[in-house]
């Protein structure tokens, strides 16, 4: 097992009517997702709308979250960028406030070779003492780490896990703890022998999916089944749309979305509705 934590949320970033960062929602959020099942929290990531926070924003977040974190939780910072220098400044800032961990992806949209990707992580390494989750996601980055790339990477200093979002490569690799970063193979990973996941669905169902860290396979497989529609419906437009809404419908509301992202729209919130009601999540 990771020290990083088993059920760690990808928690949204809550904003109020301004469009700006609604600090008491947010702390309000991280304790009760640490309440129900949550044990480390990823921060400013894709699911918290990362890329539209500018950096004063953005270290403000983490370190609200290292100071409001409830006891027995982790705190990792998304300090990932694709210019390196911007990536090394936010890992050094996160680590100075006091972060349990960074996450770092690479690559989208100058797409480095595999040089470049190898070298970009031993310099952001060389800016922290904590450890550094790898991030493979190829539907935003558009570059695929594959097992072989992720087993060159572990041997750098402080790299200690992935965050595998490439369902076809899930695998341990030697020296990296290995979480699923799609809900849909939370359970595969745990087969497998990997530390949890970085979940999105957590935000709804997170004392299941922690029971499914210690449950026997078969009752594993069990919870599995009967979470699947939702892990499916938080996919039925882009992340975070679907979980914002779902937040909305259960009675935690965490506003509305920054431009690009919209909020959904009635075919979308009323598919989500559906399998919350199924859920027993919503009456």
């Amino acid at each position: 097992m990771s020290a990083l934590g088993t059920i760690i949320t990808a928690i949204v970033t809550p904003f109020d009517d301004a469009a700006n960062v609604d600090e008491a929602a947010f702390v309000s959020l991280m304790r009760h997702l640490a309440a129900n099942g949550s044990d480390g929290f990823v921060i400013a990531g894709s699911t918290g709308e990362g890329s539209t926070l500018d950096d004063d924003e953005h270290l403000a977040l983490v370190e609200l979250a290292v100071r409001e974190k409830p006891a027995g939780t982790t705190v990792i910072a998304n300090t990932g960028s694709n210019d390196t220098r911007h990536a090394i400044h936010l890992t050094e800032k996160s680590t100075e406030l006091g972060v349990d961990g960074t996450l770092q992806a690479v690559g989208y949209y100058n797409r480095p070779n595999r040089r470049g990707i190898v070298q970009h992580y031993r310099t952001v390494a060389a800016a922290t003492d904590r450890p550094i989750v790898l991030y493979n996601i190829p539907a935003r980055t558009t570059i695929d780490m594959d097992n072989e790339l992720l087993a060159e990477l572990a041997q750098i200093d402080h790299v200690e896990a992935v965050k595998q979002a490439n369902n076809a490569n899930l695998a341990l690799v030697d020296g990296l703890a290995l979480y699923s970063g799609n809900d849909e193979v939370l359970g595969r990973t745990l087969d497998l022998g990997g530390a949890g996941g970085i979940c999105v669905a957590s935000h709804l169902v997170g004392n299941e999916m922690r029971e499914m860290v210690d449950a026997t396979p078969e009752r594993r497989a069990e919870i599995d089944a009967r979470l699947r529609p939702l892990f499916d419906v938080m996919g039925v437009t882009t992340n975070p749309i679907p979980v914002k809404a779902a937040l909305e419908l259960v009675g935690r509301p965490v506003g509305g979305l920054r431009l690009p992202m919209v909020e959904a729209d009635d075919d979308e919130r009323a598919q989500v509705r559906a399998v919350l009601v199924d859920l027993g999540l919503v009456s």
